[in-house]
């Protein structure tokens, strides 16, 4: 058995002064461990969109009426406050857990040998998203479910999961100059698609917003647009992503395009068809509020999607050792 290290004095001081440096003098962790903290945060970042969305279509945006406390005597739901107390202060809880799994990420970018700032930056991007969002979720109570700022906070949602998407590709690839596997033509084209998958989700967002669920039983100010014109508009946009993903997948089989790109492209093409087949369903029989909320999910897929397919159209491998500062280069002889 080996004995635990003594923490002496030094030590103390030095990890009060610099955690993250202490921990990563003391800890090496396996490029898989890196690879599953940065997928955490992901799927993390997933799950909070889901259970906002539970919040809403529980009717329990304001179980929690005021912010950062849960009512203005109590920090947390009491049992007076009944399932809508529960469900909102529950989501708020996961805010804690959201941020563990993006700390445990950052934790591990940082102590990858050789440090990646690249991680570590997209770490940390993840964190400010997240206290951001938290920040204009207090707002969105304190301004009574107003449904532009709960279409903010959606969005920001959506932000994180891109930041967190990127790292999570990041963490599987090097740091070397990145290499394009396709042609100009072909980046256009999924750029277009990037373009109208978000257009979609952010009309999907006015849809909600104008739409029945306005997350509390109360009287909840709704976006005042025509809710079948801007269903339709939604609807629209869905069919412009989903044969902008079909052509796609057309052109990389036209020009031999490498697996990778393909199986991204047909993952989306799957993903898009199951969320269009919820959204017709769910726009037919009146908006049950469990596949409004298996559609949300879906609209998360969907993004995510849309990035492994534009984040596959190049590669980065691990620069030559001659293209390395100094102590990188060092650190890269040291692990082969």
């Amino acid at each position: 058995m080996v004995g635990v290290p003594k923490l002496t004095p030094a030590d103390a001081t030095a990890a009060a002064r610099n955690p993250l440096a202490f921990i990563a003098a003391r800890w090496t962790p396996a490029p898989r461990t890196v690879q599953r903290a940065a997928l955490s945060a992901v799927v993390m970042a997933v799950i909070i969109v889901v259970t906002g969305g539970a919040v809403r279509l529980t009717g329990s945006g304001l179980g929690c009426p005021t912010w950062p406390k849960c009512t203005d005597d109590s920090l947390t739901a009491t049992s007076a406050m009944g399932f809508h107390g529960a469900i909102e202060f529950g989501n708020r809880m996961l805010t804690y857990v959201l941020c563990a799994a993006v700390g445990w990420a950052i934790i591990a970018a940082r102590a990858q040998k050789p440090w990646r700032r690249s991680l570590t930056r997209l770490g940390w991007a993840q964190f400010w998203v997240v206290m951001g969002n938290a920040v204009l979720g207090g707002i969105v109570v304190l301004v009574g479910l107003n449904p532009y700022t709960v279409a903010a906070h959606f969005l920001l949602s959506t932000a994180l999961i891109s930041v967190a998407v990127v790292m999570w590709q990041r963490t599987r690839e090097g740091d070397g100059a990145p290499r394009p596997l396709v042609g100009k033509s072909v980046v256009q084209l999924v750029w277009f698609l990037v373009a109208a998958a978000g257009l979609l989700i952010a009309v999907g967002t006015v849809v909600t917003g104008a739409g029945p669920h306005a997350g509390d039983s109360s009287e909840v100010d709704r976006m005042h647009v025509d809710w079948e014109t801007v269903t339709k508009l939604h609807a629209v946009l869905a069919w412009i992503v989903v044969t902008l993903t079909f052509a796609l997948w057309f052109v990389l089989k036209a020009v031999d395009a490498p697996k990778g790109p393909l199986h991204r492209t047909r993952d989306l093409f799957l993903v898009l068809l199951a969320q269009g087949i919820i959204g017709y369903v769910q726009y037919f029989t009146d908006l049950p509020e469990l596949l409004v909320g298996l559609h949300m999910l879906g609209s998360a897929l969907v993004w995510i999607g849309v990035l492994r397919v534009l984040l596959a159209l190049r590669e980065r491998p691990e620069p030559a050792v001659a293209d390395l500062p100094g102590p990188a280069a060092e650190a890269s002889l040291t692990k082969a």
